[in-house]
């Protein structure tokens, strides 16, 4: 029997089923244009790149969008669980992961370092 692995966004040495142009192209492209790029890719492929991309925080938004291609039986058996979960994301309006973000939805970062009160105290 032929058995075919689940992809897991937990695999490190999950290689993209596509090549970096095709992913490049994908980045870059308008509604429309991605569109017909993925037209040109069979189901079970777009499956695994949606989850190859939705595996990687730059990407989340690509993989939701690759998912929203394919039918929910085809990201089950690319993914299992994690199809399952994309093929619902994919179905709704896309909402950014808010990992990382404070209050006001920006970027808090500080190159000060540490601000404790008893390095000031030592002054």
């Amino acid at each position: 029997m032929n058995r075919t692995r689940l992809l897991s966004v937990d695999d490190p040495a999950l290689d993209c089923p596509v090549s970096p142009e095709t992913v490049g192209r994908l980045a870059k492209a308008d509604p429309e244009a991605a569109r017909l790029l993925l037209d040109g890719i069979p189901e079970a492929t777009r499956a695994r790149l949606a989850v190859w991309l939705y595996g990687r925080s730059h990407t989340h938004e690509i993989g939701v969008r690759v998912a929203a291609t394919c039918e929910g039986a085809t990201l089950r058996r690319a993914a299992g669980l994690v199809g399952n979960v994309l093929y619902d994301l994919s179905r709704r309006p896309y909402t950014a992961p808010a990992h990382g973000l404070h209050g006001s939805g920006r970027r808090q970062v500080s190159l000060g370092g540490s601000h404790s009160t008893t390095a000031h105290a030592s002054l």
